[in-house]
């Protein structure tokens, strides 16, 4: 039905696969979709989710490493031309991985075709996977932090945010003040200035996004479904850069 649109997965929680059969899953789906599929990786942060699946919710570290294994396996049977099936893309599936904490970063630096960044940090005892947004300066530690990491790369990899709002509107303080209450260690300004937060005119939202660009090297956004028709003209307004 489609030619170019490519499908990703963002992102698969690790604690639910063993690697074998998620190999066996990517490969078929790169073959059923000519080669357009983005893997989408991550090591699950919702206790709840494991709760209902039956399975245990490991330490944080104990998650990493079973994401490391995860990743480490893929890579070895992907890049296995013997491994059936086979996967069209070569040498191999492009990978994105979710980050945050250090070892994440060193993961995604490692292995990464494209580095992912939520915008937030898990809230700390939350079973539903609560996320406190980062501020723009904190942000920029995380960034700054992967490109540390990252030094000696032969290819640099894609640096993706997720976009978890996006309002069109002439009042940028009233499209801000519902979440307010959400985020009592924040003023309105520094609610408006949240990377993850897009309000405002088309104009000033494509602005955002072009200031974002420049101040951390975002090349590839994630949004929402519910406010993907919002940022439509902006898309169309970015390919005219």
């Amino acid at each position: 039905a489609t030619e170019r649109p490519r499908l990703g997965t963002f992102v698969l929680n690790t604690g639910f696969w063993n690697p074998a059969l998620l190999a066996r899953e990517v490969a078929t789906t790169d073959a059923l979709t000519g080669g357009r599929l983005e893997l989408g990786l991550g090591t699950g942060y919702v206790r709840a989710e494991h709760d209902t699946a039956g399975l245990a919710f490991g330490s944080p570290g104990e998650r990493v490493d079973h994401l490391r294994r995860t990743v480490e396996e893929l890579e070895r049977l992907l890049g296995d031309e013997e491994h059936l099936p086979r996967p069209v893309q070569r040498p191999g599936v492009p990978l994105l991985i979710g980050a945050n904490g250090d070892r994440m970063l060193e993961l995604t630096a490692r292995h990464a075709a494209v580095a992912a960044f939520t915008g937030g940090r898990t809230v700390r005892g939350s079973a539903t996977g609560q996320l406190a947004p980062l501020t723009a300066e904190e942000l920029d530690e995380r960034v700054a932090r992967y490109r540390e990491l990252a030094v000696g790369r032969e290819e640099p990899a894609e640096l993706n945010l997720l976009i978890q709002m996006v309002v069109v509107t002439e009042d940028r303080a009233a499209a801000v003040r519902p979440y307010l209450e959400y985020l009592p260690h924040l003023t309105p300004g520094q609610a408006l200035e949240l990377p993850i937060f897009l309000a405002g005119t088309l104009e000033q939202i494509t602005a955002q996004v072009r200031a974002q660009r420049e101040r951390y090297g975002f090349t590839y956004l994630t949004v929402l479904e519910p406010y993907m028709e919002a940022f439509a003209p902006v898309l169309r307004a970015l390919r005219e850069d």
